[in-house]
């Protein structure tokens, strides 16, 4: 199993932004330090449900005080982006890192983000596969031309070839954020893993590895490909001496930033949204992740593991929203968990 933290940079009521990317940072070195195998950023923007614009930019900052640990975003929000200036950027870290960056995409939402950067509704609702298979091709081929609908342009070099120096590999691996069967049936087409959210159970993600495994099977990839594809499970991790010392640490400070980061978002064409009851949903991510005990997290990560067939985990270590507590339990994971997995 591969153990990783997902890190939202999240601002909790009364801190500042500045200090919740301090925190973030933090995070990161100390997932290093404790012998965590990956660390995965979030991207947000006009939001203070995660501090980050731009979780490629933090990525390359994390590559250069990082030797070891994978550095991936999840996600880098597609629809805002220009595939191949995405693509630019995926790449260069991904050689003058030596092969330590992991670039996951998804939809993002339909919020102003949309207006802001001139991507449009459209661009969410139906222009997620042409931008997709796009930077797909920019990361995999040695010259590439566009004709869709939204891109188009004449075929240039790509610059710098990601597959040039690093023998081993084609290239960055891409991961695709799924929440939907036909997200699901995107990414299996193409043969590319799912990060799953932490909004998931075992009983959800496992129907979704399913369904991914039977798309890519109909699309004509390798059955020993579809079964060993590293999907990603994102979720929450807390570690105390008992669990409900635990779940107090969360339910205590997850509320309020759930209450004031996820009503901040704004739709782009005005329409109301149902947002989750923040207590509520703190006490359901409690239930569905390891949330407890060193042992119990140890063994609520091995049996999600052996329900779903995901072997990769993108745990949220910031819950309590303390500097020095998200530390001790960074810590705790690579210490008190991380030795009772395979």
């Amino acid at each position: 199993m591969h153990v990783g933290s997902f890190v939202l940079a999240a601002q909790f009521p009364g801190q500042g932004q500045g200090e919740a990317l301090y925190r973030a940072v933090r995070s990161a070195e100390v997932a290093e330090e404790a012998g965590l195998d990956a660390v995965w950023l979030a991207e947000h923007h006009f939001v203070p449900y995660g501090t980050c614009p731009s979780a490629i930019t933090l990525a390359a900052f994390l590559l250069g005080r990082t030797r070891r640990i994978q550095v991936g975003t999840a996600v880098s929000v597609l629809p805002t982006a220009h595939p191949v200036a995405l693509g630019e950027q995926a790449a260069l870290l991904h050689l003058t890192s030596g092969g330590r960056f992991s670039l996951g995409v998804g939809r993002g939402g339909p919020w102003v983000d949309l207006e802001v950067f001139g991507a449009g509704l459209q661009a969410y609702e139906s222009g997620f596969p042409e931008s997709l298979d796009l930077l797909v091709r920019w990361l995999r081929e040695p010259a590439v031309g566009a004709a869709g609908e939204r891109f188009r342009f004449r075929e240039v070099p790509v610059v710098p070839r990601p597959s040039e120096a690093l023998t081993d590999t084609v290239g960055p691996e891409v991961v695709v954020a799924c929440t939907s069967p036909a997200s699901v049936r995107l990414a299996a087409e193409r043969g590319l893993p799912m990060l799953l959210g932490m909004h998931a159970g075992d009983e959800e993600k496992a129907e979704m590895v399913a369904l991914w495994r039977r798309h890519a099977r109909a699309s004509g990839h390798p059955p020993a490909e579809v079964l060993g594809a590293a999907h990603v499970s994102a979720g929450v991790c807390q570690i105390a001496d008992r669990r409900q010392d635990a779940v107090e640490a969360l339910t205590k400070a997850m509320p309020g930033w759930l209450k004031q980061g996820l009503g901040a978002h704004v739709t782009v064409d005005g329409s109301e949204r149902r947002m989750r009851d923040p207590l509520a949903y703190t006490e359901l991510l409690c239930e569905l992740h390891p949330v407890g005990t060193a042992r119990l997290c140890a063994d609520r990560l091995a049996a999600t593991s052996e329900r779903t067939g995901i072997s990769r985990f993108a745990l949220l270590v910031e819950g309590s929203g303390d500097l020095a507590a998200t530390e001790e339990n960074v810590r705790r994971l690579g210490a008190e968990v991380i030795p009772h997995l395979g």
